[in-house]
């Protein structure tokens, strides 16, 4: 939603000027207003060989939205969006800042813009309260990418609800022309409830303070640079990312699967590294990255930080169309089963210490740590396998229908092809060296979860089938 300047806004950055002793505000350059851009998309590139004054108006909003599906959050934002709308100048430009605070606010809000020579980066200029405009003025002297954060106390509160941006000083001489360009900035949020817990999730000040982050995200929130909403490409084209980390408290290991950077602007600033394949984006920073697409297909973008990735969100997706290059990629062109250790099926060890269990309870608490120390890696934390490798365990008729071919799986390992829930697998089970009592309790286990029929074995049960 467009959001429209109520009566105040409109006539308070006039008077901002008319008052102004600063004489940036009377510059000569010719005004032009500057054109901002919401995430992922990029203002187009200053084609002008000479300074200008730039007006820049933007505003700070507290809103609803969603962090993540079925979670809400209150965002405080610049420009109603998080990251903030993209500013884009020429070095050399002098700008006038207008930052109006929505009389929705609660909360005063200012502006620490990275790019400014000036005490607090404009923050002790640019303090609003709810319904006010403040306006100041700064020239655009160090080319680079940086990020701008509202810096009102708390400080990090205000980060953590999600108010930071970029803004690009393109050099004198301009960036080199690229075909694509787009915006992203990871944050690390912190809310009462865990990850994915439904509902409107208000800020953890505790969480925040230790730095244990519920989400770490690109541009606020789980998906919004992924399936319906990825950036897209085409081979053969070249492709300018520009990356910044709000923080407040995570640095970004920025990563691109499947791509290795051409160009890394270091630290968003003049110094380029080639080659690279991660880089290091502090809390507070940016980079600028660049790589041309040679092949087709969805990448990965990702922090590097694995399990930010794949497990709070850090991940967004560049689907790149255009014909494939098998001189530069196949993609698979055989699978075969492999056996080191000839055509006997493997046998792992394990160094579980006998425990007999008194009773079902226990046998299914037990078989709980045999799970997860030797069958979770390949079968799931929820029992539902990896489609087209391994089965699933859970609601399983091949299991609930004999228990005991569980066992046997164990005891001997499993080759050639099964058939569990009317679907083929055709793999290769490697045989465990587990004791009776650790059988019997993992079959238990597994019984008594994920839907399906109950029941337990027995550790003399599983002595019967080693015969």
């Amino acid at each position: 939603m467009k959001i429209q300047p109520n009566k105040h806004t409109l006539w308070l950055p006039l008077i901002a000027i008319l008052f102004s002793g600063n004489l940036l505000a009377a510059s000569n350059l010719k005004t032009e207003q500057a054109i901002l851009t919401p995430p992922p998309m990029v203002p187009p590139a200053i084609n002008r060989d000479h300074s200008a004054k730039v007006v820049i108006n933007l505003e700070t909003r507290e809103q609803v939205g969603r962090i993540a599906d079925g979670v809400e959050y209150v965002f405080w934002s610049f420009g109603e969006t998080v990251p903030g709308s993209f500013i884009r100048v020429r070095e050399g430009d002098e700008i006038e800042f207008n930052l109006s605070n929505h009389p929705s606010s609660k909360m005063p809000h200012n502006i620490d813009l990275h790019a400014v020579t000036g005490p607090g980066g404009g923050a002790e200029s640019s303090f609003t309260a709810p319904g006010h405009t403040s306006t100041f003025n700064f020239k655009a002297l160090n080319p680079g990418l940086y990020i701008y954060h509202c810096a009102t106390a708390p400080v990090g509160m205000h980060i953590a609800n999600g108010m930071y941006g970029l803004i690009l000083v393109e050099p004198k001489e301009g960036l080199a022309p690229v075909d694509r360009e787009y915006y992203l900035v990871q944050g690390d949020f912190y809310t009462k409830g865990e990850f994915g817990e439904a509902g409107l999730q208000p800020f953890d000040m505790a969480k925040a303070i230790d730095e244990d982050a519920d989400y770490v995200v690109f541009n606020g929130s789980v998906g919004s640079t992924t399936d319906e909403n990825s950036l897209t490409a085409k081979v053969g084209e070249t492709v300018r990312l520009y990356i910044g980390n709000g923080g407040p408290n995570l640095v970004s290991s920025f990563h691109v699967i499947g791509e290795i950077f051409d160009t890394v602007y270091v630290e968003g600033g003049s110094l380029k590294n080639h080659n690279v394949q991660t880089t290091l984006i502090p809390a507070g920073g940016a980079a600028i990255v660049e790589f041309k697409v040679e092949v087709p297909g969805t990448f990965i973008l990702v922090d590097h930080s694995i399990f930010r990735a794949f497990n709070k969100g850090a991940l967004a997706m560049l689907k790149v169309e255009g014909p494939d290059d098998h001189s530069i990629f196949t993609g698979k062109t055989a699978e075969n089963v492999y056996l080191p250790e000839g055509s006997a099926i493997q046998s792992l060890d394990n160094t579980f210490t006998k425990i007999t269990a008194n009773n079902k309870d226990e046998q299914i608490r037990f078989g709980q740590r045999v799970y997860e120390a030797n069958c979770m890696a390949c079968h799931q934390a929820n029992g539902e396998g990896i489609p087209g490798a391994f089965p699933p365990l859970a609601k399983s008729d091949y299991l609930n229908n004999n228990p005991l071919l569980g066992v046997n799986a164990i005891i001997k390992g499993l080759s050639g092809p099964i058939k569990v829930n009317n679907v083929n697998y055709n793999g290769v089970m490697p045989a465990m060296n587990l004791n009776d009592e650790d059988i019997a309790n993992v079959i238990t286990f597994v019984l008594n979860n994920w839907d399906n029929a109950g029941g337990k074995v027995s550790a003399e049960q599983v002595a019967k089938q080693r015969k």
